[in-house]
């Protein structure tokens, strides 16, 4: 551990000191924390998913949790939109990344799972960096051992719950149909947000009606705003547990530009970190952000934006955990 890091007199190490070693020195680490081997424990993690073997179109996720991280240099201690320093109230860790076999795809899934496992013992929550979305499927079955099956609200141009891609189960569109179908959802209580863009058929929309599932369109947002947004999304989790699943392309091509598959017509990062904040009341025991490639990132645009979100996720655990 650096001699730099901050010390808290309730005993939480946090970031190494902006004000003594500059924020482009030393090791990167999310938000410049210290690594879960530093500390004897912790109350909120986050992880590195290097994964992109389920990728459909453009790969590269694999690089995503480095990207995050080092965009993640300029996050400072204290979260004034929600008037917490997180960093302070919880003892927050980056236990860096999950090795994952890039080959095979269910192996990979049970290794996310073990690694998932492994971190959230008692039920502490994390904050996944992707990799792609199908993470999302073993990161579910980890945290269902702990809470049973969990509110989805799903941030995506795409409903990702497609059956087979070229006849694969296991791909970065079908997380959500198989964690529906093997009960890891509360399916009255899930919701997806920001989906938008062409589909091979109307019955996409059935399917994913008939798997559980409520959606708020991207074009829902003109009409109903933020608070609207909030509103309909809150009302449909209810007090269930929940995971928060960010795909970056949720985002529009202008403030994301670094992943698999963009589309038009998307959120702006204001809104959508103001629809994170705003799910403060809810009991938040796991995140990810997924879909960063950051080959196609411009002044690193979408790790900025990633590292934002990620910030967001990671406030509202610690200020959950602190209270």
């Amino acid at each position: 551990m650096n001699e730099h890091h901050i010390h808290h007199p309730n005993g939480h190490v946090g970031q190494v000191d902006g004000l003594v070693v500059p924020r482009f020195a030393d090791l990167t680490t999310f938000a410049r924390l210290p690594r879960r081997s530093d500390v004897e424990r912790h109350d909120v993690a986050v992880v590195g998913v290097p994964f992109d073997a389920g990728t459909t179109y453009r790969p590269g996720a694999r690089f995503g949790p480095s990207a995050i991280r080092e965009a993640s240099r300029l996050l400072r201690p204290y979260n004034p939109a929600l008037d917490v320093a997180p960093f302070e109230v919880a003892q927050v860790v980056d236990a860096g990344d999950i090795a994952c076999n890039p080959f095979d795809i269910p192996a990979a899934m049970d290794q996310i799972q073990a690694g998932v496992a492994s971190l959230t013992t008692g039920g502490r929550p994390l904050v996944v960096l992707g990799g792609d979305h199908t993470v999302a499927l073993p990161v579910l079955r980890a945290l269902h051992a702990h809470h049973g099956p969990v509110s989805l609200i799903h941030f995506d141009a795409h409903l990702d719950t497609w059956d087979t891609y070229f006849a694969a189960p296991y791909t970065h569109g079908t997380p959500f149909r198989r964690a529906s179908e093997e009960g890891l959802l509360r399916k009255d209580r899930s919701v997806h947000v920001g989906i938008r863009g062409s589909l091979y058929d109307r019955h996409d929309l059935i399917d994913d009606a008939e798997l559980g599932f409520t959606i708020v369109h991207c074009r829902d947002v003109d009409r109903l705003g933020v608070d609207g947004v909030l509103e309909r999304v809150l009302d449909r989790v209810g007090d269930a547990p929940v995971y928060v699943s960010v795909d970056i392309d949720v985002l529009d091509p202008a403030f994301a530009p670094a992943t698999g598959t963009p589309e038009a017509g998307g959120l702006t990062s204001r809104e959508l970190l103001a629809i994170l904040r705003g799910l403060q009341p809810l009991r938040i025991v796991g995140a990810d952000v997924v879909e960063v490639s950051p080959a196609y990132d411009h002044a690193e645009v979408t790790a900025v934006a990633a590292a934002n979100l990620a910030y967001e996720f990671v406030t509202l655990m610690a200020q959950a955990s602190a209270s």
